[in-house]
């Protein structure tokens, strides 16, 4: 985003403003960071806080139709975490792989040291 770093804007919802009722102001003061997640024509966010999360996610995107999914960081790692099974056709072919790797390489595995 630009600005960024020690000069990006804030999300709106700081200082506790999402827990309160100040709807109207959190979306007035959102418009800034709201402008600046869609000149990045991002379509995803990752939000540092709570507040931005909830804000971005739940406020500005809905009204400002940013069209954009936001997350925690640590949902990412998450996300990256989940592997899907292999089916039997693509154990079977790791297996031949790794076998003609060790055919090639004079790799036994039945060797004692």
């Amino acid at each position: 985003m630009y600005p960024n770093r020690m000069n990006n804007f804030c999300c709106g919802a700081g200082g506790g403003a999402w827990a309160m009722p100040y709807d109207q102001e959190r979306i007035f003061y959102g418009r800034v960071k709201a402008k600046q997640i869609k000149d990045t024509g991002a379509k995803m966010v990752v939000a540092p806080c709570h507040n931005c999360r909830d804000q971005i996610m739940k406020s500005l995107n809905k009204e400002f139709d940013l069209g954009i999914e936001v997350k925690y960081l640590w949902e990412l790692v998450a996300d990256s975490l989940v592997v899907e099974p292999w089916s039997e056709e693509e154990i079977k072919k790791a297996h031949e792989l790794r076998d003609a790797q060790y055919e090639r390489d004079g790799v036994d595995l039945d060797e004692e040291f």
